[in-house]
C-alpha cells in the first residue's frame, strides 16, 4: 500500500474505480462511479496519469475524453463480453438495412463501434437521448434487454441487437419473488440490463449511479440490489445504518475482478498497459460522446 501511494504521487496519478470493482480496489480509489462519470472526471482532473480500474471500453472512453493524459488499465484481460457482442461490421450492416434510422450505441461498446454511431448513451440517460432524437427509427446496440426496456417507454421504433450482459441476463423473476418473501420491507432496485420481465417486477430500475443516490436519499433501511455484486461494498460503506442484499448469485462479473492492488502498482511503475485510441477512430467516437453530452447535459 505504501508503494502504491508513493508511485501515485510520483506519477501525479489519479485512481478511478468502477462501482463493480473488488472492495480493496474501491478502498484505494480517489473516485468511485459508473463508466461515464469516471471518464468525465478523467477529462477534468489535473492528474497526468489515469489508472482506470474497470474494463477495457471504460478505459477507452476515458482516453477519448482525456486525450492529453496517459490512461492505464492494470489488466488488459479485463474486457466486457457485452461490448464484444457487436462489431463495426454489424453496425454497418444494420445501417445499410435501416438507412433512415439513428444509430445509438450504449456506452458498453468499443471505441470503434462508437465511431460508427450517431450518439452514445448510458443506462441513466438512454431514454432522454432516444426521446430527443429527431429520427423515428432507432438502431440500439448492443444490449437487447436495455433496448427492449427503452422500447416500452418511448414511441420511437427501436431496432435492437441481441447482446446481453450475462450476469444481469441470468436474473429471474423468481429471484424477485424470493426477495420479496425474504425481505418484505426492502426496496428492490434493478439495473435495466436485466430482462424486461424482471424489471417489471422491481420497485426501481436504475443505473449504478442512481442506485447509489437512492440508497443514500430514500428513508427505507433495507434494499435488494439487482446489479453486479461489487456495488454492495460501496452501498454498505456509505450507508452503515442500512442493509443491502444481492438479488441473485448470478450477479458476478469475472472480468471486473481482474484488477488487483499488485496490478495497479505494476501499472504505475511501468506506465503500462496503456489504452490508446487511433486518431481516425477517436475523432468520430468523441463526436458520438459529445452529442450525448449536448443532448443531456451530462
Amino acid at each position: 500500500m505504501d508503494e502504491l501511494q508513493t508511485l501515485k504521487a510520483r506519477r501525479r496519478a489519479v485512481i478511478l474505480a468502477h462501482n463493480y470493482q473488488p472492495p480493496e480496489i474501491q478502498d484505494v480509489a480517489d473516485h468511485l462511479g459508473d463508466s461515464l462519470d469516471l471518464s468525465l472526471r478523467a477529462s477534468r482532473t489535473d492528474a497526468g496519469v489515469i489508472v482506470f480500474c474497470g474494463v477495457h471500453f471504460m478505459a477507452e472512453t476515458a482516453a477519448l475524453l482525456a486525450p492529453d493524459k496517459v490512461v492505464l488499465l492494470p489488466d488488459l484481460r479485463a474486457g466486457c463480453p457485452l461490448a464484444d457482442t457487436v462489431t463495426v461490421a454489424d453496425v454497418r450492416a444494420l445501417r445499410a438495412m435501416h438507412p433512415r434510422a439513428a444509430v445509438v450505441a450504449y456506452i458498453n461498446t468499443s471505441a470503434a463501434v462508437k465511431a460508427e454511431s450517431d450518439v452514445c448513451v448510458t443506462s441513466a440517460n438512454a431514454l432522454r437521448v432516444v426521446s430527443a432524437l429527431p429520427e423515428e427509427e432507432v438502431i440500439f446496440v448492443p444490449d437487447g434487454n436495455l433496448g427492449r426496456y427503452l422500447a416500452s417507454r418511448t414511441t420511437k421504433h427501436l431496432i435492437t441487437w441481441d447482446g446481453t450482459c450475462r450476469a444481469h441476463d441470468e436474473v429471474r423473476v423468481d429471484d424477485v419473488r424470493t426477495a420479496r418473501r425474504e425481505h418484505p420491507e426492502a426496496v428492490i432496485m434493478v439495473h435495466p440490463e436485466v430482462s424486461p420481465e424482471v424489471a417489471a417486477q422491481a420497485d426501481l430500475v436504475l443505473g449504478t449511479g442512481g442506485m447509489v443516490r437512492q440508497a443514500r436519499e430514500r428513508p427505507e433501511r433495507e434494499f435488494v440490489v439487482g446489479t453486479e455484486a461489487g456495488i454492495i461494498h460501496r452501498l454498505q460503506k456509505e450507508n452503515p445504518g442500512k442493509r443491502f442484499h444481492l438479488l441473485s448469485r448470478s450477479l458476478w462479473c469475472p472480468t471486473m475482478k481482474y484488477t488487483t492492488l499488485a496490478g495497479i502498482v505494476s501499472a504505475l511503475r511501468d506506465l503500462a498497459p496503456r489504452v490508446e485510441v487511433p486518431p481516425e477512430v477517436a475523432g468520430l467516437a468523441r463526436r458520438a460522446l459529445d452529442r450525448m453530452i449536448e443532448l443531456t447535459g451530462d
